[in-house]
């Protein structure tokens, strides 16, 4: 006589996502939000320049800067504050907002140091470029992912590329810098190769709003020669009155800031 009580169940006549549909449903997140210091800055902040670092290379050169004052945090609900340090540190899961301190221009720098959903990347461009934050132009630093480039990467190879809005090529409103585009002499990025996530939605949001906005995208993640290059384009591009030179070599605690790693290997290289 057959157990019924440890007898495998008959399977369900249900499919998978026809029991989804019984279940609870999740409640929704809650909307990103922008946290200012005390004394809170005057808003909205009108910078001439804002800089969005979401890449490795740009986020261990800026944290290394130290003439820059912390003014505010961008607050994504899904994303824990524990285990993050009681100051600024590369291995927190952060988005801090500091101030260059340039007595000519106010320059923002905004250190994503957390990954954003797609969903999320939306809503996170608007908060960063929309009321409370207006720039002038706004320089986007990402990274390629190997699996949305036309063609071969090759890990021991750097490459730096950039894609711009239409207000930034036709060069509107000269800046104090000189020349129409902010990085200039650097290649576009190839056609057919693919941008997506946050640096695609903020450059989007830019070219919303007519604002001179650049995309730049460095090759490999991670790496000593990739943080030289990055650091050389902004000395010669964007920081001009800033001293990097004092940046030296990856030697963070941090292990995805001093590597190359978890790269796919051309098959090719090994036959």
């Amino acid at each position: 006589m057959e157990d019924v009580l440890t007898e495998l169940p008959p399977p369900s006549r249900f499919f998978q996502e026809d029991l989804d549909n019984f279940a609870t449903p999740s409640p929704p997140l809650s909307s990103p939000s922008l946290l200012f210091c005390n004394p809170k800055p005057d808003q909205p902040l009108r910078s001439s320049l804002l800089i969005i670092a979401l890449s490795s290379p740009s986020l261990y050169i800026f944290h290394h800067i130290s003439s820059k004052t912390l003014i505010g945090s961008l607050v994504l609900p899904e994303i824990p504050f524990s285990g993050n340090s009681t100051g600024p540190s590369l291995g927190d899961k952060s988005c801090n907002i500091y101030a260059l301190n340039d007595m000519d221009n106010l320059t923002l720098v905004v250190l994503v140091q957390c990954s954003t959903s797609a969903e999320r990347s939306n809503a996170v461009a608007k908060l960063l470029i929309g009321d409370q934050i207006i720039p002038k132009r706004v320089l986007i630093m990402d990274s390629v992912q190997s699996q949305n480039f036309r063609g071969k990467l090759a890990p021991d190879e750097t490459y730096v590329f950039k894609l711009e809005t239409s207000a930034e090529r036709k060069g509107l409103d000269g800046d104090a810098c000189g020349g129409s585009s902010l990085l200039k002499g650097l290649d576009y990025f190839p056609s057919g190769s693919v941008l997506d996530g946050l640096g695609a939605a903020l450059l989007a949001r830019c070219q919303m709003r007519n604002i001179r906005g650049t995309l730049c995208v460095s090759w490999p993640q991670y790496g000593v020669c990739v943080v030289a290059l990055v650091k050389s384009l902004l000395q010669r591009n964007v920081l001009c009155g800033f001293d990097l030179s004092t940046i030296g070599d990856v030697k963070d605690k941090s292990s995805r800031f001093s590597s190359i790693k978890n790269y796919p290997f051309d098959s090719d290289m090994y036959t």
